[in-house]
């Protein structure tokens, strides 16, 4: 009686999806499990393109995972291990999890594992391919690096709005070309940010008030998208490599908490310091005077905004909008008094999204949130019996949002606040 089985194969680069080894991995798998009396559907041929060996998280390896934890299959046909992984770690995890479900891992180019002299070659292929990784991925980026200092523009992650990347060719290395409709909107928002003074909300807004196309055409220009064009140096005519780098993740973000998600251990949106940045050499778009001048505005900003909330508050960084989900920020404004603090919701903001505000829920003063919930903690913290009995625990979330409700209405009663709010 034939068994089932499932068969996986990978390659990690377009190269080899152009040079179609993974079609014969997938033939030499096949060929195998009909010589060895395996039944493997169409549908359980599994084929990751463009995946790297050093993680996990693949289409086609959480498929086949999924039908072994079903118990669908009796094995599972790899070509190498390298295929299943570049990680010996990680062959060894594949390997005992499909070993707890019934399910046989066979490696055509390896032995059956049936002694221990096998195992230990087994291993030894998944320490050699780790180490391979690591000396391909050292010598790529010793590569790149050279070709940087070299001003190679082709180590470049593409090209940022204004420029056309245009690839290395038989008579020619690659290049950055000026787009020109593109360009003028550069020059225009260093014009006014550096020369009119506006702030980096309001260039953006005109921005979308003139429909001006972003680089895709579909969404819209964000204060994020003019504060990065701001400080890429590529506009004054140097273009810079290695800016970023992968470090150990500090913190759990809101967004991760909220979708119960497992953050990777490394994040690449750390900047390193700018002596160790390298200069690629491509064509200006404005002068080394105005950018300098914008870099020097936005130092100011920096310092001097009233979003810069230096102090810290009782709730900060703690509140989610029970409407829409999104975090409520602290932000202010003046009255001819006395300065206002309070919390918005980021989904209230009309002008971060292209269909307006996603929330109707109003700011709330700051001072009366803190005392409301400060008094909350202070009666709790005398009274720990409120908290004890199972009764007052059911009773007790309903007479917080009912007091809380009326602090809400108490705090969105400040008209001035909200038309502050509604013009900024």
């Amino acid at each position: 009686m034939n068994k089932p089985a499932a068969i996986y194969a990978r390659v990690s680069s377009d190269r080899q999806k152009d040079n179609h080894t993974i079609a014969s991995q997938t033939e030499a798998l096949i060929d195998y499990a009909q010589a060895h009396g395996y039944t493997v559907p169409a549908e359980w041929v599994f084929q990751d393109e463009g995946y790297s060996g050093a993680i996990l998280v693949r289409p086609g390896l959480e498929a086949v995972r999924d039908l072994a934890a079903e118990g669908q299959i009796a094995a599972v046909l790899v070509y190498s291990p390298d295929r299943l992984s570049r990680k010996y770690a990680f062959q060894v995890l594949l390997s005992e999890e499909l070993s707890r479900c019934g399910v046989e891992l066979i490696f055509l180019k390896s032995p059956a594992s049936a002694t221990p002299e096998d195992q230990l070659l087994v291993q030894f292929q998944g320490m050699i391919a780790e180490y391979e990784r690591a000396q391909i991925a050292e010598r790529c980026r010793r590569g790149k690096r050279h070709m940087a200092q070299q001003g190679g523009v082709n180590v470049l992650s593409g090209a940022p709005y204004g420029y056309r990347y245009v690839k290395k060719s038989d008579t020619s290395g690659a290049f950055y070309e000026v787009i020109e409709t593109e360009a003028q909107v550069v020059r225009t928002v260093f014009e006014m940010y550096t020369q009119q003074g506006l702030s980096i909300n309001a260039i953006a807004r005109l921005l979308n008030e003139r429909r001006i196309a972003t680089r895709t055409g579909k969404g819209r220009w964000e204060r994020s998208t003019v504060w990065g064009m701001l400080r890429n140096p590529a506009y004054r005519g140097a273009a810079c490599y290695g800016k970023t780098e992968l470090r150990p993740r500090q913190r759990i973000t809101r967004p991760l908490r909220q979708r119960k998600g497992l953050p990777s251990r490394d994040s690449a949106g750390h900047e390193r310091p700018r002596t160790e940045w390298l200069e690629v050499a491509v064509p200006a778009l404005v002068s080394e005077a105005v950018f300098a001048l914008a870099q020097e505005q936005l130092e100011k900003n920096k310092r001097h905004s009233p979003r810069r909330t230096i102090e810290p508050t009782l709730l900060q960084g703690m509140l989610v909008c029970e409407q829409c989900g999104y975090a409520l920020y602290r932000t202010s404004t003046r009255t001819s008094k006395q300065k206002l603090n309070y919390y918005r919701c980021i989904g209230s903001d009309g002008y971060r999204r292209l269909r307006g505000p996603v929330c109707t829920n109003r700011p709330i003063r700051q001072d009366y949130l803190d005392q409301f919930v400060w008094s909350e903690i202070i009666r709790l913290l005398d009274d720990p019996e409120l908290v004890q009995p199972k009764s007052s625990a059911v009773k007790q979330p309903r007479e917080t949002r009912t007091r809380c409700e009326n602090e809400s209405k108490n705090c969105n009663g400040n008209r001035y606040g909200l038309r502050r709010t509604a013009s900024g």
